[in-house]
């Protein structure tokens, strides 16, 4: 039966302040700034005023209950990981079907496989996430991380894997803390925030350290090893090789992409890190000690693609460095592994590189770096992660075990193993879904400055005969690229009949740091003409129409589709806007802000307000202007983005559009005890619903209706 969405649609009035500020030259409004305040009673109620008005118009849009359905059976095929090698044993995450969460699991020797750690038992409500594990170097322990809420503020613990006992925890302040352990499994180095009477007023998430720690020690008796007298942004890495000798940590200011590199000599009297890299030399740089002892450097100096170095680990410095695989003008290097098996002389590294934002996976003489061949893969699509077993593991030395997926294939890990013809599937997916067939178009189009553009489209049959309902969506921002992969949003808006696009957007890592670079700060334009033009590809190429024409993102991808609507509103017809970056003038004083200012610019600066005046989509929002129906989505929990921002282009969407409210509603979903990263499965299909539901009913898209020609086939989600 088709539900009747309502007949008319009221927006809460809340008051208009007057504030006009004179920002260094610039007079700035700001009318809606005591929705900053999340304790204010007037946010307070116009939230609950908004929450009343979302659910009026969300829970009647028709297909909801067949998309629900549609949604959680595209999840069950659940999720795998590649596996961390430990003395025979094998490590990795899996998401069984029906389960709200990955858990840890142990592949035995033998081959018989149990789970380790599994947050749904340590916590039945689902608002458990596991942020992070590592097992000792022995395989006999087990040092994990959760956080509760979508808080992100890890706790860490240490099992026991045989006995089940933890032995070690809680140590609180572990949020995105590596653990590097020493052989014996009695010590670790962790990165762990100080204490909060040690942190001034106003840097509460920042101060980070690098501490060692003995496993059930009290870690207040923790020693700090680095990280005393630097910016307190400082996120760290670290690891240490595996014969217990090499300490290497990284640094870098905030989500800079200058990184710092130090290695110490645990063999040493003297504890003691010597810069490898400064930060000053504005590259990125991941280094490790490898079995064969010598120090592996896959670094952007003096190549924005990426090339591998070595040096030996007592000569660390760029002066020393012998380049192994240089940099290739067509492609990425992202990762690099050195396999064990064989004399050193015939030693092979196994180089993941990204082509134009698809995976290719490349052999190399470990010696000489030549380049000896390519591991075949199962067609166009992306790496998620590369492992080889480590020297106390007998078997498999040769073999390199890789997680796959494209957008139709959902994760799942596959093995090559040197001399074979071909890759072999280790771990399929756990479940099965009903997959449809699609074809991908890899579409070159030009951006407004004649800079080439690609994106990947995904339809049933390739271009249609008439233009149909097009979902678009892209990042373009901290070099974080987007590429194939399965998504069962996707996979529901394609199945019924619309077409799914990923852009590959300046800002975003997809062609190397220049690519990035040339979508920051004073070029963050670049970003939404990208956007834009591919849009506008799209129309002109008849894959679709503006009246059929969706948008999403979220994080700095909701920052792009706030300037898309706002710079373009003609050539949109919807928007889901999640967890959005929109007031670019105070975006630094709230939560993370201010460690993105190297992306954006900051607003302290006379010449970059006016870069970030010139896009800000809360500054843009002009008055009687037909604004394409915009849906916001936020969490109260978030730690990363406030969700203020929402709230107040919310406010300023629904007094200043035109637009007929029913046809194109403003809208504003709030979600609780739920962050910026990970959810439960539930809470991730309920919002899907949502989302997606919103965008269909407004593009015309019926996403309930019944596939033709679906197949059974093996899958997982994102």
């Amino acid at each position: 039966m088709t539900t009747v969405l309502p007949h008319s649609l009221s927006y809460p009035t809340p008051p208009r302040l007057d504030l006009v500020e004179d920002l260094g030259g610039h007079l700035v409004a700001d009318p809606y700034r005591w929705l900053e305040d999340p304790e204010d009673q007037r946010t307070i109620d116009w939230s609950a005023a908004q929450d009343a008005v979302a659910d009026s118009w969300l829970s009647t849009l028709p297909g909801r209950q067949a998309l629900r359905e549609r949604l959680h059976g595209l999840r069950q095929a659940g999720s795998v990981g590649v596996p961390v090698w430990r003395q025979g044993r094998a490590f990795f995450v899996r998401r069984d079907p029906g389960r709200e969460h990955p858990a840890v699991w142990l592949r035995t020797a033998a081959g018989a496989e149990r789970v380790v750690v599994d947050p749904a038992e340590l916590d039945p409500s689902g608002r458990t996430t596991l942020d992070g594990w590592s097992p000792s170097r022995d395989g006999r322990l087990l040092a994990y991380q959760v956080s509760v809420g979508g808080t992100e503020q890890s706790v860490l613990f240490v099992l026991d894997v045989d006995s089940g006992e933890v032995v070690d925890g809680p140590i609180d302040r572990c949020r995105y803390s590596p653990v590097g352990w020493l052989p014996d499994g009695a010590e670790f180095y962790y990165v762990r925030q100080l204490p909060a009477e040690r942190i001034p007023a106003g840097e509460e998430l920042f101060h980070r350290r690098v501490w060692r720690h003995r496993v059930g020690a009290d870690p207040r008796t923790d020693v700090v090893v680095h990280g005393d007298g630097l910016d307190p942004t400082y996120y760290f890495g670290l690891t240490v090789s595996e014969n217990g000798r090499w300490l290497i940590v990284d640094g870098r200011r905030g989500t800079t992409r200058h990184d710092a590199v130090w290695i110490a000599d645990l063999d040493s009297p003297e504890f003691r890190l010597r810069e490898v890299l400064a930060d000053s030399a504005g590259a990125q740089c991941t280094a490790w000690v490898a079995a064969d002892d010598r120090l592996y450097l896959v670094t952007t100096l003096d190549a924005p693609r990426g090339r591998l170095c070595v040096t030996s680990p007592q000569r660390p410095g760029p002066a020393h460095w012998r380049e192994l695989i240089a940099e290739e003008p067509g492609s990425v290097l992202d990762e690099v592994r050195l396999l064990p098996g064989g004399p050193a002389e015939n030693r092979h590294l196994v180089a993941l590189r990204t082509r134009h934002a698809v995976s290719e996976l490349h052999l190399h003489d470990a010696a000489t770096g030549e380049h000896t061949g390519a591991v075949p893969l199962p067609g166009t699509g992306t790496v998620h992660g590369i492992s080889v077993v480590d020297t106390g593991t007998d078997a498999h030395r040769g073999t390199v075990w890789f997680g796959w997926t494209d957008f139709a294939t959902p994760t799942c890990v596959h093995a090559f193993t040197l001399g074979d013809p071909a890759t072999r599937l280790w771990a399929p997916s756990p479940g099965t879904v009903s997959a449809s067939a699609v074809q991908v178009d890899h579409e070159e189009y030009t951006s407004a400055d004649g800079t080439v553009v690609r994106m990947f489209v995904v339809s049933k049959q390739g271009r249609p005969d008439q233009p149909r309902p097009t979902l678009i969506t892209g990042y373009g921002g901290f070099a974080i690229s987007r590429h194939p992969g399965y998504h069962s949003s996707a996979s529901a808006w394609v199945r019924a009949g619309g077409i799914w696009v990923v852009v590959s957007l300046r800002g975003g890592g997809e062609e190397g740091e220049q690519w990035h670079q040339a979508g920051m700060r004073e070029r963050k334009q670049n970003v939404f003409d990208d956007f834009h033009a591919a849009a506008e590809h799209l129309i002109r190429t008849g894959w679709t129409t503006p009246d059929q024409l969706a948008i999403m993102g979220g994080s700095n991808g909701g920052l792009l589709v706030g300037a898309a609507l706002t710079q373009r509103p003609e050539l949109y017809r919807a928007v889901v806007c999640s967890a959005p970056l929109l007031d670019m003038v105070r975006y630094e004083r709230f939560l993370l802000g201010r460690l993105w200012a190297h992306e954006y610019g900051s607003a302290a600066v006379p010449e970059e307000l006016a870069w970030l005046l010139g896009y800000s989509p809360y500054h843009r929002v002009e008055s009687d202007v037909e604004y394409p129906a915009v849906l916001f989505t936020v969490f109260e929990a978030d730690s990363r983005v406030d969700p203020c921002h929402a709230r107040k282009m919310c406010a300023a969407l629904q007094h200043a559009t035109s637009a007929d409210p029913v046809k194109r509603p403003v809208l504003l979903r709030r979600e609780t005890e739920v962050g910026h990263a990970a959810r439960s499965v539930s809470r991730d299909v309920d919002l899907a619903v949502d989302e997606l539901g919103f965008l269909a009913n407004a593009v015309g898209l019926d996403l309930a209706a019944e596939p033709a020609g679906a197949a059974r086939s093996r899958g997982n989600d994102e």
